[in-house]
């Protein structure tokens, strides 16, 4: 949507503590071979497999959840459901979908439970303008303060936004990956995203104006 937005945003989720690390299980490339022992009896390639991916259950579900101990509750549930499921794992799509699409609607599942209310955010008021004005105020202010802002708003997003955008700018999956995970197909998907960018952008541009906007942007409008 926005290049510069879309850089301080990619730049903020590969730093931030939340989101590091979950990337280690992109070099896994014997999942099959893990699996297969854990179907004949091998527990201790299931501790290998939870090794693999337990940072990047834990970092999507507190993503969703945020919260920590309920994040790492759901973390131990999702991999009980693994080990129970495992055997219905085909193999048609990459085993770190499958888990994260389990992770995904687990999170959902206790959302729905808690009886949480999501955040609702109008997107028809921005316009290009005014996002170029707030990425201009972002470009003036110091690193550790861009980083800070970008954290407090993607935590307003609505849970599913953000898991969106972290699934897409962080994790660097495809279309077709998160399209599996979330159970969308790729048009719906592709217009959700869109969406959610937008509304980070409102929230972002709301949350500038008291202080930076008044600092840095006023010239720009």
């Amino acid at each position: 949507m926005v290049t510069t937005f879309s850089k301080y945003l990619r730049e903020f989720l590969v730093t931030d503590e939340h989101f590091r690390s979950s990337k280690r299980y992109m070099s896994a490339d014997n999942d099959q071979l893990e699996i297969r022992n854990v179907l004949n009896g091998d527990t201790k390639a299931f501790a290998i497999l939870v090794n693999r991916y337990k940072n990047m259950v834990f970092s999507l579900a507190l993503q969703l959840l945020k919260n920590r101990e309920e994040a790492e509750e759901v973390s131990q549930d999702v991999f009980l459901k693994i080990f129970k499921a495992l055997e219905k794992f085909k193999g048609d799509s990459k085993f770190s979908t499958w888990v994260y699409r389990i992770t995904y609607n687990t999170c959902l599942d206790q959302i729905k439970s808690n009886n949480r209310k999501q955040t609702t955010v109008v997107i028809d008021e921005i316009n290009e303008n005014q996002i170029r004005t707030m990425e201009t105020a972002l470009d003036i202010m110091d690193r550790s303060d861009r980083e800070k802002s970008i954290k407090e708003c993607l935590g307003k997003l609505p849970t599913e936004d953000g898991t969106l955008i972290r699934l897409f700018y962080y994790e660097e999956l495809s279309l077709a990956e998160i399209s599996k995970i979330v159970s969308l197909d790729k048009k719906t998907l592709k217009v959700r995203l869109f969406r959610a960018r937008k509304r980070l952008a409102v929230i972002l541009r709301t949350h500038l104006e008291p202080i930076q906007l008044q600092n840095y942007g006023q010239g720009n409008r």
